[in-house]
């Protein structure tokens, strides 16, 4: 089975993905054989890899766990080639299936385990898969997904399951081999795909390459982070997201750290648990969690916690939140911004240089840009589109040759994000290009607004889009949640609107607000305005 057909008709246009994205020379480097020897060579075979919540896995242990997944795979005459949906929950199991579809050639493709019916219905007949490996919890949806969309492919459960329906990952494992043959894979062979959030719709699938596993470990993890194998990470993102993926499994097996994998909704009683009885030395999380963590009384003050910093990515981390984290438990929070195309972080702060507000500067490997409408250029200080190229970028959208080719142009592809470059070289986040709002003929930033508004006593979070008034003009409307102890009323909306007219320029401010209990969020921690923008 060819591995990307519908991309193959970019070839014959003028810009070829596979030119623009190819990391380099064709060489032997399959992903899995990578991590899992860089670990083992690296004498750490005895020492924790994973901690689930079933026990401890050593770096050894794991390499002969993916080995025998790699062989189950092959039992039940997958080839490579085809590709094998993973809708599994942060546990032993995802790197053994994870990593064992790669050392026989398989594509992996993690999914969100919260989706619906419908959203798995859409993945199993975008994707073409035949197979998928399923955790107990999900597989009521994801069977249900299945029939809407007419799959026959084959199912694994994951767990215990009271049906003998379905093979266990747990029986296959027990009676396959613990010894493997990887399978011979190039540097810019297709390795896995992941599909984007939707924070604006329908998700699309990054095919992403054998070599950039590793190169976003050795380009951030170890070159902007400086985590080892003395740190214990833990990460609320999951697994089958880019940015968990990259925290709770490429990162510990590139550098010898012990990762933290947990099944558990990332509540704030969860995470405080974790940070105490693990001692966990570098947690990566999102604004909204770090906005609740911070609500809890149970948050692990100076003196009660191991951490070295945090991390923060998924949307941009207001000033006033990193500030206050910071006063509360004497740690930094590292903020960043990545994508799913781009596999991780790709412009940051670090742990030893902070500056809230920001996202920092390009991380080492990666470049940015910023350009106005008509793809020039804009000065320092001005509002432009950012652009990125970088060793991690994805091969293009699977089945979606045109926007791969309005995305990733000349070997660079277009974030959708407005950002401006400040004159130390930090770039300050502005909001999606679609959500930019141009108000009397002059842009607004929804991000400036809402940071505006969480500075308030009252506010706990807040969310702005563009709204029409009677004339047709588009004004900011902003949506506020409110923090325990207030009450919306037209007197503290009229105390809002004043306070942020007092902020920013007069145009800037919100003309209408909206309490609400919470914002729409996807799983990953983006609040999705579009949603916001419909009645």
């Amino acid at each position: 089975m060819p591995l990307l057909e519908p991309l193959g008709t970019i070839a014959e246009k003028e810009i070829s993905i596979d030119r623009v994205m190819s990391p380099g020379p064709q060489v032997f480097q399959n992903a899995a054989v990578e991590l899992l020897s860089q670990s083992v060579g690296a004498g750490w075979g005895t020492r924790t890899a994973f901690i689930d919540e079933s026990g401890s896995f050593s770096f050894q242990a794991v390499n002969g766990l993916v080995n025998c997944s790699a062989n189950a795979f092959r039992g039940m005459q997958l080839l490579p080639g085809e590709r094998v949906v993973l809708c599994l929950t942060d546990s032993i199991d995802f790197p053994t299936c994870f990593f064992g579809a790669i050392q026989a050639g398989i594509v992996p493709i993690p999914v969100n385990t919260l989706w619906t019916a419908d959203d798995y219905a859409y993945v199993l007949a975008d994707s073409d898969a035949t197979a998928a490996v399923v955790s107990a919890s999900c597989l009521s949806a994801f069977l249900e997904g299945a029939e809407i969309s007419g799959w026959m492919g084959k199912v694994i459960a994951s767990g215990e399951i009271e049906t003998s329906r379905f093979p266990t990952l747990r029986d296959l494992i027990t009676k396959a081999k613990s010894s493997f043959e990887p399978h011979q894979a190039q540097a810019s062979e297709v390795c896995f795909w992941l599909y984007s959030s939707g924070s604006t719709g329908r998700p699309k699938a990054a095919v992403h390459l054998q070599a950039s596993l590793a190169a976003t470990a050795r380009l951030f993890a170890q070159a902007v982070l400086g985590i080892s194998r003395q740190d214990v990470i833990y990460s609320a993102a999951r697994l089958s997201f880019a940015y968990g993926l990259g925290n709770s499994l490429s990162f510990p097996l590139y550098t010898g750290a012990t990762s933290i994998l947990s099944g558990q909704k990332p509540s704030p009683e969860v995470v405080n648990r974790i940070l105490r009885e693990r001692k966990v030395t570098v947690f990566f999380g999102i604004p909204t969690l770090f906005a609740s963590l911070l609500q809890s009384p149970d948050l692990p003050g100076h003196e009660e916690h191991s951490l070295r910093f945090c991390v923060s990515a998924g949307e941009a981390l207001p000033e006033n939140l990193g500030r206050a984290w910071k006063a509360r438990t004497g740690v930094d929070i590292v903020d960043g911004i990545g994508s799913t195309e781009m596999l991780h972080i790709f412009i940051s702060n670090t742990p030893e240089h902070v500056a809230y507000g920001t996202s920092g500067r390009p991380t080492p490997g990666y470049q940015a840009k910023l350009l106005d409408e008509n793809r020039d250029p804009v000065e320092t200080g001005g509002i432009g589109d950012l652009w990125i190229s970088g060793p991690t970028c994805c091969r293009g959208y699977w089945n979606q040759p045109e926007k791969s080719l309005s995305t990733f142009v000349d070997g660079w592809m277009r974030t959708g994000d407005k950002y401006r470059e400040t004159q130390e070289g930090n770039y300050v986040h502005c909001g999606r290009s679609d959500d930019m709002l141009k108000v009397g003929g002059l842009w607004v930033s929804p991000v400036e607004v809402e940071s505006t508004l969480n500075r308030h006593a009252a506010v706990l979070e807040a969310a702005v889009i563009g709204y029409e008034d009677e004339q047709g003009l588009v004004k900011p409307k902003a949506f506020v949640v409110l923090k325990p102890g207030y009450e919306g009323s037209a007197l503290l909306e009229e105390q809002l609107k004043h306070f942020t007219k007092s902020q920013l320029a007069p145009y800037k401010y919100p003309r209408w607000i909206e309490f609400v209990s919470e914002l729409p969020r996807t799983v990953t921690g983006k609040v999705q305005r579009y949603r916001l923008r419909t009645p």
